[in-house]
């Protein structure tokens, strides 16, 4: 784990691998741990860089405003400390809303963009909500038991989480290790319910893959399908039975189609 000032704030993040670069982005409450089964299996292929943003896991968590302009501008200021002139770009949930806003701002800097679970946001796409979401993302002080198991119900399919029964566990211990500061979830849950690019998807032109599970309870995969049609050229994959953490449900297909798709760009 190294660490870099990058506008203004103590960023924590991990380089591996050689090739061409690959960046991550990981989603609202999580950290570049969410990529720890995952970021390996591109390491032989792909210069991978994966980072807690700011407000999240072992970086500098401010209190005050966000913007996911602001973070899309961290992971390129990011970039530029590592030496990546143009990247690869891949996010999820949060992270693909970062990932978004970063296509429109730094259009040069992106070879592919891989957008998994996430929405344009605004008036026009379904809105994030419901019983999950309030659960699983309260920015209310909650013990780890608490935020881990709401987290992991939201963001599983039921039967998965029967046939793996170690995951709550495991999620649990993950919020334990690397508390969340709530000021600081908030400000970045405010951040992406703010987020709209709904009428600025045509101005993409880098190719793109759209990726979700068909089960997602915390942002529907309709989101998804909104995005690859307003995305030019865009490439939808529905992953079923998978919820919002699609990847881990189901890692072998979510492999094969990323990496199929980045080899092809």
């Amino acid at each position: 784990m190294q660490q870099a000032r990058i506008n203004g704030v103590e960023i924590a993040y991990d380089l591996r691998g050689a090739g061409t670069p690959l960046v991550m982005i990981h989603g609202a409450q999580g950290d570049q741990t969410m990529f720890s089964n995952f970021a390996p299996e591109f390491v032989r292929d792909y210069r991978v860089l994966t980072f807690d943003q700011r407000g999240s896991g072992l970086s500098e968590k401010p209190h005050g405003d966000y913007s996911i302009a602001q973070l899309a501008d961290d992971t390129a200021a990011l970039m530029d400390h590592v030496g990546f002139d143009k990247a690869h770009i891949v996010g999820v949930s949060m992270g693909g809303m970062i990932a978004l806003e970063f296509a429109l701002r730094h259009p040069r800097r992106v070879r592919s963009l891989v957008l998994g679970c996430t929405t344009p946001g605004g008036p026009k796409a379904v809105r994030i909500g419901g019983d999950a979401f309030t659960a699983a993302y309260s920015s209310q002080p909650m013990s780890s038991e608490q935020r881990g198991r709401a987290l992991t119900e939201a963001a599983f399919t039921k039967g998965y989480l029967d046939r793996h029964p170690e995951i709550i566990p495991a999620m649990i211990e993950a919020r334990r290790q690397r508390p969340l500061d709530p000021i600081a979830l908030e400000g970045r849950l405010k951040a992406a319910l703010r987020h709209d690019v709904y009428d600025r998807l045509g101005q993409i032109t880098c190719p793109a893959l759209v990726i979700t599970g068909k089960d997602d309870a915390l942002i529907s995969w309709e989101n998804s399908r909104l995005l690859a049609e307003r995305i030019p050229n865009a490439k939808l994959v529905l992953l079923e039975p998978a919820g919002h953490c699609f990847w881990l449900e189901q890692p072998a297909e979510s492999h094969t189609a990323i990496a199929n798709f980045l080899a092809s760009h």
